[in-house]
Protein backbone atom coordinates (compact mmCIF):
# COMPACT_ATOMS: atom_id res chain seq x y z
CA UNK A 1 0.00 0.00 0.00
CA UNK A 2 1.56 3.70 -0.84
CA UNK A 3 -0.05 5.51 1.60
CA UNK A 4 -3.14 5.79 4.07
CA UNK A 5 -3.97 9.33 3.02
CA UNK A 6 -3.95 11.19 -0.24
CA UNK A 7 -0.70 13.81 1.05
CA UNK A 8 1.12 10.20 2.17
CA UNK A 9 0.34 8.77 -1.75
CA UNK A 10 1.53 12.06 -3.22
CA UNK A 11 5.21 11.96 -1.21
CA UNK A 12 5.38 8.44 -2.07
CA UNK A 13 4.42 9.14 -5.82
CA UNK A 14 6.90 12.07 -5.85
CA UNK A 15 9.91 9.85 -4.16
CA UNK A 16 9.56 7.20 -6.46
CA UNK A 17 9.55 9.06 -9.67
CA UNK A 18 12.73 10.64 -8.94
CA UNK A 19 14.70 7.82 -7.30
CA UNK A 20 13.60 5.94 -10.82
CA UNK A 21 16.08 8.76 -12.06
CA UNK A 22 18.96 8.44 -9.69
CA UNK A 23 18.74 5.24 -10.63
CA UNK A 24 19.04 5.83 -14.59
CA UNK A 25 22.36 8.23 -13.91
CA UNK A 26 23.73 6.89 -10.93
CA UNK A 27 24.55 3.36 -12.49
CA UNK A 28 26.04 5.19 -15.54
CA UNK A 29 27.46 8.13 -14.34
CA UNK A 30 30.92 7.26 -14.39
CA UNK A 31 30.58 5.69 -17.57
CA UNK A 32 29.26 8.61 -19.11
CA UNK A 33 32.14 11.22 -17.89
CA UNK A 34 34.78 8.98 -18.89
CA UNK A 35 33.70 7.70 -22.03
CA UNK A 36 31.49 10.27 -23.63
CA UNK A 37 32.82 13.36 -22.20
CA UNK A 38 36.21 11.64 -21.63
CA UNK A 39 37.79 13.13 -18.43
CA UNK A 40 40.48 11.27 -16.76
CA UNK A 41 38.87 9.09 -13.37
CA UNK A 42 41.39 10.99 -11.40
CA UNK A 43 39.34 14.26 -12.82
CA UNK A 44 35.99 13.15 -12.54
CA UNK A 45 36.88 11.31 -8.50
CA UNK A 46 38.13 15.04 -7.54
CA UNK A 47 35.57 17.48 -9.22
CA UNK A 48 32.91 14.73 -7.41
CA UNK A 49 34.74 15.29 -4.00
CA UNK A 50 34.80 18.87 -4.14
CA UNK A 51 31.57 19.18 -4.97
CA UNK A 52 30.34 16.66 -2.07
CA UNK A 53 32.28 18.52 0.27
CA UNK A 54 31.06 21.89 -0.26
CA UNK A 55 27.47 20.76 -0.56
CA UNK A 56 27.70 19.39 3.21
CA UNK A 57 27.41 22.86 4.12
CA UNK A 58 24.00 23.55 2.60
CA UNK A 59 21.95 20.85 4.81
CA UNK A 60 21.81 23.00 8.31
CA UNK A 61 20.96 26.11 6.58
CA UNK A 62 18.38 24.41 3.99
CA UNK A 63 16.72 22.86 7.10
CA UNK A 64 16.26 26.07 9.37
CA UNK A 65 15.37 27.17 5.94
CA UNK A 66 12.22 25.01 5.43
CA UNK A 67 11.39 25.14 9.07
CA UNK A 68 10.67 29.37 8.64
CA UNK A 69 9.68 28.91 4.95
CA UNK A 70 8.05 25.74 4.65
CA UNK A 71 9.47 22.30 3.62
CA UNK A 72 6.91 22.04 0.66
CA UNK A 73 8.65 25.73 -1.19
CA UNK A 74 11.93 24.99 -0.01
CA UNK A 75 12.01 21.73 -1.53
CA UNK A 76 10.13 22.59 -4.93
CA UNK A 77 12.65 25.02 -5.26
CA UNK A 78 15.96 22.60 -4.63
CA UNK A 79 14.21 20.31 -7.06
CA UNK A 80 14.01 22.75 -10.19
CA UNK A 81 17.84 24.01 -8.72
CA UNK A 82 18.71 20.39 -9.81
CA UNK A 83 16.35 19.42 -12.75
CA UNK A 84 18.14 22.41 -14.51
CA UNK A 85 22.20 21.08 -12.98
CA UNK A 86 21.28 17.66 -14.03
CA UNK A 87 21.10 19.13 -17.61
CA UNK A 88 23.50 21.24 -17.75
CA UNK A 89 25.92 18.05 -17.58
CA UNK A 90 25.09 17.58 -21.19
CA UNK A 91 26.66 20.52 -21.53
CA UNK A 92 30.04 19.18 -19.39
CA UNK A 93 33.26 19.65 -21.53
CA UNK A 94 36.07 19.94 -18.89
CA UNK A 95 36.85 19.48 -15.06
CA UNK A 96 36.00 23.21 -13.96
CA UNK A 97 32.20 23.22 -15.53
CA UNK A 98 32.00 20.06 -14.18
CA UNK A 99 33.02 21.15 -10.48
CA UNK A 100 30.78 23.89 -10.62
CA UNK A 101 27.61 21.98 -11.92
CA UNK A 102 28.19 18.96 -9.55
CA UNK A 103 28.82 21.42 -6.55
CA UNK A 104 25.51 23.92 -7.23
CA UNK A 105 23.28 20.06 -7.33
CA UNK A 106 25.36 19.00 -4.14
CA UNK A 107 24.55 22.09 -2.32
CA UNK A 108 20.79 21.41 -3.76
CA UNK A 109 20.78 17.65 -2.56
CA UNK A 110 21.67 18.76 0.87
CA UNK A 111 19.37 21.33 1.52
CA UNK A 112 16.48 19.06 -0.38
CA UNK A 113 17.47 16.24 2.04
CA UNK A 114 16.98 18.64 5.62
CA UNK A 115 13.62 20.01 3.82
CA UNK A 116 12.17 16.36 3.09
CA UNK A 117 12.63 14.99 6.37
CA UNK A 118 10.40 17.94 7.93
CA UNK A 119 8.01 17.53 4.60
CA UNK A 120 7.67 13.87 5.74
CA UNK A 121 7.04 14.42 9.40
CA UNK A 122 4.15 16.76 8.28
CA UNK A 123 2.75 14.30 6.03
CA UNK A 124 3.24 11.46 8.12
CA UNK A 125 1.61 13.26 10.98
CA UNK A 126 1.45 11.11 14.33
CA UNK A 127 3.68 8.46 12.77
CA UNK A 128 6.19 9.49 10.50
CA UNK A 129 8.94 7.32 11.47
CA UNK A 130 6.20 4.26 9.88
CA UNK A 131 5.37 6.70 6.89
CA UNK A 132 9.51 6.94 6.30
CA UNK A 133 9.57 2.97 6.55
CA UNK A 134 7.12 3.17 3.72
CA UNK A 135 9.15 5.78 1.50
CA UNK A 136 12.19 3.81 2.17
CA UNK A 137 10.72 0.63 0.05
CA UNK A 138 9.40 2.92 -2.57
CA UNK A 139 12.87 4.24 -2.74
CA UNK A 140 14.81 0.97 -3.03
CA UNK A 141 12.48 0.06 -5.97
CA UNK A 142 12.63 2.69 -6.95
CA UNK A 143 16.55 2.81 -7.77
CA UNK A 144 16.06 -1.06 -8.55
CA UNK A 145 13.80 -0.10 -12.02
CA UNK A 146 15.95 2.54 -12.95
CA UNK A 147 18.94 0.70 -12.44
CA UNK A 148 17.09 -1.73 -15.28
CA UNK A 149 17.14 1.25 -17.29
CA UNK A 150 20.65 2.01 -16.90
CA UNK A 151 21.89 -1.05 -18.03
CA UNK A 152 19.42 -1.48 -21.57
CA UNK A 153 21.31 2.18 -21.85
CA UNK A 154 24.75 0.90 -20.80
CA UNK A 155 24.26 -2.20 -23.44
CA UNK A 156 23.44 0.13 -25.88
CA UNK A 157 27.59 1.79 -25.48
CA UNK A 158 26.25 5.15 -27.56
CA UNK A 159 26.45 9.26 -26.61
CA UNK A 160 22.17 8.83 -26.98
CA UNK A 161 21.98 6.74 -25.09
CA UNK A 162 23.77 8.29 -21.99
CA UNK A 163 22.40 11.68 -22.73
CA UNK A 164 18.74 10.17 -22.26
CA UNK A 165 19.68 9.10 -18.70
CA UNK A 166 20.95 12.27 -17.78
CA UNK A 167 18.14 14.20 -19.40
CA UNK A 168 15.62 11.11 -17.69
CA UNK A 169 17.02 11.93 -14.70
CA UNK A 170 16.34 15.61 -15.40
CA UNK A 171 13.08 15.03 -15.64
CA UNK A 172 12.17 12.88 -12.65
CA UNK A 173 13.57 16.17 -10.54
CA UNK A 174 11.20 18.11 -12.64
CA UNK A 175 8.47 16.10 -11.95
CA UNK A 176 8.75 15.07 -8.73
CA UNK A 177 8.68 19.12 -8.00
CA UNK A 178 5.48 19.07 -10.16
CA UNK A 179 3.60 16.16 -8.03
CA UNK A 180 4.78 18.21 -4.23
CA UNK A 181 2.22 20.98 -6.03
CA UNK A 182 -0.86 18.45 -5.24
CA UNK A 183 0.64 18.72 -1.55
CA UNK A 184 -1.14 20.95 0.70
CA UNK A 185 0.09 24.42 2.23
CA UNK A 186 1.38 23.36 5.44
CA UNK A 187 1.48 25.96 7.76
CA UNK A 188 4.98 26.62 9.47
CA UNK A 189 5.17 25.82 13.21
CA UNK A 190 5.92 29.37 15.05
CA UNK A 191 8.97 28.80 17.62
CA UNK A 192 8.17 28.31 21.26
CA UNK A 193 8.96 31.73 23.60
CA UNK A 194 12.46 31.35 25.36
CA UNK A 195 13.54 28.76 22.61
CA UNK A 196 16.42 29.25 21.16
CA UNK A 197 16.56 30.22 17.45
CA UNK A 198 18.69 27.06 16.35
CA UNK A 199 18.16 24.84 19.32
CA UNK A 200 20.17 21.75 17.50
CA UNK A 201 23.75 22.99 18.17
CA UNK A 202 23.01 22.85 22.15
CA UNK A 203 20.65 19.58 21.99
CA UNK A 204 23.65 17.58 23.35
CA UNK A 205 21.70 13.85 23.00
CA UNK A 206 20.80 14.60 19.53
CA UNK A 207 24.30 15.43 18.01
CA UNK A 208 25.71 12.31 19.97
CA UNK A 209 23.09 10.75 17.85
CA UNK A 210 24.22 12.06 14.86
CA UNK A 211 27.80 10.78 15.33
CA UNK A 212 26.93 7.53 16.08
CA UNK A 213 24.31 7.58 13.09
CA UNK A 214 27.03 8.78 10.80
CA UNK A 215 29.44 5.53 12.59
CA UNK A 216 26.92 3.35 11.57
CA UNK A 217 26.61 4.33 8.26
CA UNK A 218 29.91 2.74 7.27
CA UNK A 219 27.83 -0.22 7.12
CA UNK A 220 26.02 0.95 3.19
CA UNK A 221 29.81 0.92 1.64
CA UNK A 222 29.96 -2.57 3.39
CA UNK A 223 28.02 -3.92 0.60
CA UNK A 224 28.80 -1.54 -2.41
CA UNK A 225 32.53 -1.41 -1.86
CA UNK A 226 34.51 -3.47 0.46
CA UNK A 227 32.46 -6.61 0.06
CA UNK A 228 32.80 -6.66 -4.29
CA UNK A 229 36.55 -5.51 -3.57
CA UNK A 230 37.05 -8.56 -1.11
CA UNK A 231 35.49 -11.29 -3.21
CA UNK A 232 37.45 -10.18 -6.36
CA UNK A 233 40.94 -10.10 -4.16
CA UNK A 234 40.52 -12.71 -1.57
CA UNK A 235 37.54 -15.24 -2.44
CA UNK A 236 37.33 -18.11 -4.95
CA UNK A 237 33.51 -16.65 -5.62
CA UNK A 238 32.29 -16.54 -9.64
CA UNK A 239 32.66 -12.68 -10.35
CA UNK A 240 28.23 -12.65 -10.80
CA UNK A 241 28.17 -12.80 -6.91
CA UNK A 242 28.93 -9.10 -6.94
CA UNK A 243 25.94 -8.57 -9.04
CA UNK A 244 23.73 -10.94 -6.93
CA UNK A 245 24.65 -9.79 -3.86
CA UNK A 246 23.08 -6.18 -4.95
CA UNK A 247 20.26 -8.01 -6.36
CA UNK A 248 19.59 -9.34 -2.67
CA UNK A 249 20.53 -6.51 -0.78
CA UNK A 250 18.01 -4.32 -2.76
CA UNK A 251 15.13 -7.04 -2.88
CA UNK A 252 15.45 -7.58 0.68
CA UNK A 253 14.98 -4.19 2.13
CA UNK A 254 12.24 -3.77 -0.39
CA UNK A 255 10.61 -6.60 0.87
CA UNK A 256 11.23 -6.43 4.44
CA UNK A 257 11.47 -2.27 5.17
CA UNK A 258 8.02 -1.63 5.63
CA UNK A 259 7.12 -4.79 8.15
CA UNK A 260 10.17 -4.02 10.40
CA UNK A 261 9.83 -0.37 9.88
CA UNK A 262 6.50 0.08 10.99
CA UNK A 263 6.82 -1.24 14.61
CA UNK A 264 9.78 0.94 15.34
CA UNK A 265 7.78 4.12 15.72
CA UNK A 266 9.31 5.96 19.52
CA UNK A 267 13.17 6.70 20.27
CA UNK A 268 12.89 3.46 23.22
CA UNK A 269 12.09 1.22 19.90
CA UNK A 270 15.10 2.83 18.04
CA UNK A 271 17.04 2.56 20.86
CA UNK A 272 17.03 -1.15 21.27
CA UNK A 273 16.70 -1.39 17.29
CA UNK A 274 20.21 0.28 16.87
CA UNK A 275 21.62 -2.31 19.29
CA UNK A 276 19.77 -5.20 16.93
CA UNK A 277 21.45 -3.71 14.22
CA UNK A 278 25.13 -3.47 15.53
CA UNK A 279 24.46 -7.32 16.48
CA UNK A 280 23.20 -8.29 13.05
CA UNK A 281 26.56 -6.86 11.23
CA UNK A 282 28.53 -8.70 14.25
CA UNK A 283 27.69 -11.99 12.88
CA UNK A 284 27.77 -10.65 9.05
CA UNK A 285 30.76 -9.27 8.54
CA UNK A 286 33.10 -12.55 9.60
CA UNK A 287 30.78 -14.50 7.81
CA UNK A 288 31.73 -12.02 4.85
CA UNK A 289 35.61 -12.58 5.92
CA UNK A 290 35.11 -16.31 6.00
CA UNK A 291 34.52 -16.43 2.52
CA UNK A 292 38.24 -15.71 1.51
CA UNK A 293 38.69 -19.37 3.47
CA UNK A 294 36.08 -21.34 1.48
CA UNK A 295 36.06 -23.65 -1.47
CA UNK A 296 34.40 -21.89 -4.36
CA UNK A 297 31.13 -23.81 -4.11
CA UNK A 298 30.76 -22.43 -0.77
CA UNK A 299 32.07 -18.81 -0.68
CA UNK A 300 29.69 -17.84 -2.98
CA UNK A 301 26.45 -19.08 -0.59
CA UNK A 302 28.40 -17.78 2.03
CA UNK A 303 28.24 -14.22 0.68
CA UNK A 304 25.42 -14.63 -0.26
CA UNK A 305 24.11 -15.57 3.33
CA UNK A 306 26.21 -12.61 4.85
CA UNK A 307 24.35 -10.31 2.81
CA UNK A 308 21.08 -11.20 3.52
CA UNK A 309 21.76 -11.05 7.11
CA UNK A 310 23.51 -7.45 6.64
CA UNK A 311 20.28 -6.50 4.76
CA UNK A 312 18.10 -7.02 7.55
CA UNK A 313 20.54 -5.45 10.04
CA UNK A 314 20.26 -2.63 7.08
CA UNK A 315 16.79 -2.41 7.84
CA UNK A 316 17.12 -1.99 11.59
CA UNK A 317 19.49 0.73 11.50
CA UNK A 318 17.55 2.62 8.66
CA UNK A 319 14.49 2.29 11.24
CA UNK A 320 16.11 3.04 14.42
CA UNK A 321 17.44 6.16 12.26
CA UNK A 322 13.61 7.21 11.44
CA UNK A 323 12.62 7.08 15.05
CA UNK A 324 15.20 8.38 16.95
CA UNK A 325 15.70 11.08 14.33
CA UNK A 326 12.43 12.72 14.37
CA UNK A 327 11.41 11.41 17.57
CA UNK A 328 14.26 13.53 19.10
CA UNK A 329 13.17 16.74 16.88
CA UNK A 330 11.01 19.47 17.93
CA UNK A 331 8.14 19.88 15.67
CA UNK A 332 9.09 23.59 15.50
CA UNK A 333 13.11 22.85 13.96
CA UNK A 334 12.41 19.22 12.18
CA UNK A 335 14.16 20.76 9.15
CA UNK A 336 17.08 22.34 11.11
CA UNK A 337 17.58 18.49 13.03
CA UNK A 338 17.59 16.69 9.79
CA UNK A 339 19.99 19.01 8.17
CA UNK A 340 22.24 18.31 11.22
CA UNK A 341 21.51 14.23 11.10
CA UNK A 342 21.92 14.92 7.14
CA UNK A 343 25.70 16.96 7.64
CA UNK A 344 26.43 13.76 10.34
CA UNK A 345 25.74 10.71 7.84
CA UNK A 346 27.45 12.39 5.05
CA UNK A 347 30.51 13.10 6.51
CA UNK A 348 30.37 9.47 7.63
CA UNK A 349 30.47 8.75 3.97
CA UNK A 350 32.81 10.42 3.00
CA UNK A 351 34.80 8.89 5.30
CA UNK A 352 33.99 5.22 4.97
CA UNK A 353 36.00 4.71 1.66
CA UNK A 354 39.47 5.65 3.15
CA UNK A 355 38.43 4.01 6.36
CA UNK A 356 37.56 0.65 4.59
CA UNK A 357 39.91 0.08 2.07
CA UNK A 358 42.76 0.78 4.40
CA UNK A 359 42.02 -0.18 7.71
CA UNK A 360 39.91 -3.36 7.08
CA UNK A 361 41.42 -4.53 3.47
CA UNK A 362 44.83 -3.43 5.10
CA UNK A 363 44.31 -5.80 8.13
CA UNK A 364 42.66 -8.36 6.27
CA UNK A 365 39.93 -10.72 8.04
CA UNK A 366 41.30 -9.27 11.90
CA UNK A 367 39.87 -6.20 10.02
CA UNK A 368 36.53 -7.13 9.14
CA UNK A 369 36.50 -8.75 12.65
CA UNK A 370 37.27 -5.07 13.87
CA UNK A 371 34.45 -3.92 11.85
CA UNK A 372 32.09 -6.14 13.43
CA UNK A 373 33.25 -5.52 16.91
CA UNK A 374 33.14 -1.57 16.16
CA UNK A 375 29.67 -1.87 14.74
CA UNK A 376 28.49 -3.79 17.84
CA UNK A 377 29.83 -1.15 20.12
CA UNK A 378 27.86 1.43 18.39
CA UNK A 379 24.99 -0.11 18.47
CA UNK A 380 25.51 -1.08 21.90
CA UNK A 381 24.73 2.62 22.80
CA UNK A 382 21.59 3.07 21.12
CA UNK A 383 18.97 2.21 23.91
CA UNK A 384 21.05 4.36 26.67
CA UNK A 385 21.18 7.14 23.99
CA UNK A 386 17.37 6.88 23.61
CA UNK A 387 16.82 7.17 27.30
CA UNK A 388 18.67 10.03 27.69
CA UNK A 389 17.57 12.16 24.70
CA UNK A 390 13.83 11.26 25.58
CA UNK A 391 14.66 12.53 29.22
CA UNK A 392 16.03 15.88 27.90
CA UNK A 393 13.11 16.51 25.97
CA UNK A 394 11.42 20.00 26.98
CA UNK A 395 7.87 18.03 27.61
CA UNK A 396 7.38 14.61 28.48
CA UNK A 397 5.93 11.82 25.79
CA UNK A 398 7.30 14.76 22.90
CA UNK A 399 9.58 12.22 21.90
CA UNK A 400 7.43 9.56 21.69
CA UNK A 401 5.24 10.98 18.80
CA UNK A 402 5.67 14.22 17.09
CA UNK A 403 2.54 15.49 15.88
CA UNK A 404 3.05 17.07 12.18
Amino acid sequence: MAGDTGPERVLVAASFVNRVGNGLFNAASALYFALVVRLPAVQVGAALTVAGLIGLCAGIPGGHLADRRGARTVMMVVLAVQAVSMAALVLVESWTTLTIIATVDQMAAAAGGAAWGALVVRVGGERPARFRAKLRTFVNLGVVLGTVGAGLALAADTRVAYLLLILGNAASFALCAALLLLLPRYPVLATPPRRRRRPVVADRPFLAFTALYGAMGLQYPVVSLLLPIWISEHTEAPRWTVAALFAVNSLFCVLTQTRIGSRIETPHDGGRAFRTAGLLFLVSCPMMALAAYTPVWAAAGLVLAAVFVHSLGEVWESSAGFALGFGLAPDHAQGQYQGVLGLGFSAGQALAPAILTTVVLGLGTAGWLLLAVFFAAVGAVGPSLARWGTRTRPQPGAAAEVTG
